[in-house]
């Protein structure tokens, strides 16, 4: 079979605003260099949705000229809570607020729709797996990896042989669930942070925007109560943390201290957990200007405590592409799922 005639696998990265694609060939090449964008339609519903996602996967086969008979397998992400099998959550989510959307089986919906075997993962493993196989390449299913992805609340993924480990239910990897020590990382007056699933102390409570906006900028606020930040609106002051931390702002630098050894503390327990070959740090910080990036990934090193044998194997790294690799880390699950054996084509309805 000529290359012309070979077959290839689409990702589809699905967001609350856009869908983002890509197209991956058997020999590993990706045939999109940048984003491949349309709008999701989640906010009108899981039917509207799932056309929106099939308009996606058209769009960008039409962008690189390839027919639709070449495409084996797809590759799906999407934010979670979501169990293994691309059902969201019951209890709903921040990007599937609709009822419509509560148990519903969006991985099953685009599999039915597209008549092609659907790969499913949510949006943080899609972004560990791809930072996996751009930082070890031809080693990839050799070696083993975990990220952390900073953003509204932090995902992330346990990679071990190249592959995500998805756990049971479908929520291995939900790291920013994890609890970690607080003594030593808060101040000795700061309050415990908490979390939005309830929990205390979790990474998330520390090491996301939304840690900003209801724990830690209210408190720094009151360390550096002339601070600029100080007359702008919570939500609005959260995201611009980030910016001044970059100019090496005092109260913003202590925030992201923080953050930075809230991540540290997870990849300690990581490391006595699965003793991974990397640790990948991802999310708004890979966006970041060079210094502070440098700066956030050297503190989360600092932070993270290692055997003398285990750091003399492991690496530390930023999610490279990060608007990409949700799009390319499930075409390569796709990929991988198709190498594994043919699986049979459904029958559309």
């Amino acid at each position: 079979m000529g290359s012309a005639e070979a077959p290839l696998v689409v990702g589809l990265d699905n967001g609350g605003t856009s869908n983002n694609a890509t197209v991956l060939t058997v020999d590993g090449r990706f045939l999109v260099d940048g984003l491949v964008e349309t709008p999701s339609e989640v906010q009108h519903g899981p039917e509207a949705a799932i056309e929106a996602l099939a308009r996606a996967l058209d769009g960008v086969l039409a962008h690189t000229g390839v027919p639709l008979d070449r495409v084996r397998a797809v590759g799906l992400d999407t934010p979670g809570p979501a169990s293994a099998d691309g059902v969201i959550s019951s209890r709903g989510s921040t990007n599937f607020s609709q009822p419509a959307w509560r148990g519903f089986d969006v991985r099953g919906a685009l599999e039915r729709r597209l008549g092609l075997p659907v790969v499913y993962h949510n949006d943080g493993n899609a972004a560990a797996l791809y930072a996996h196989h751009v930082h070890f390449g031809p080693d990839a299913m050799a070696r083993s990896s975990v990220a952390a992805i900073v953003g509204t609340g932090l995902g992330g993924g346990v990679v071990e042989g190249g592959r995500v480990v998805a756990g049971a239910a479908g929520m291995a990897g939900e790291l920013g669930h994890v609890h970690i020590p607080l003594d030593g990382l808060l101040d000795p007056e700061q309050p415990t942070p908490t979390c939005a699933c309830g929990f205390a102390g979790d990474v998330e409570s520390v090491a996301s925007l939304t840690a900003i906006e209801r724990n830690l900028l209210p408190y720094w606020l009151t360390r550096y109560p002339g601070h600029p930040l100080a007359a702008e609106a919570p939500a609005g002051a959260a995201r611009l943390v980030r910016g001044y931390g970059e100019r090496g702002d005092a109260l913003a630098r202590a925030i992201f201290t923080q953050q930075a050894a809230a991540i540290g503390r997870l990849f300690t327990i990581a490391a006595n957990f699965t003793d991974p070959h990397a640790y990948f740090v991802g999310g708004g910080v890979v966006e970041a200007a060079p210094e502070f990036r440098d700066w956030f990934l050297a503190t989360v090193r600092e932070h993270t405590t290692l055997r003398e044998e285990q750091a003399a194997v492991a690496t530390f790294a930023l999610v490279p592409d990060r608007d990409m690799a949700g799009a390319r880390g499930v075409a390569i699950a796709a990929l991988e799922s198709l190498r594994a054996g043919p699986a049979p084509r459904p029958v559309v309805a």
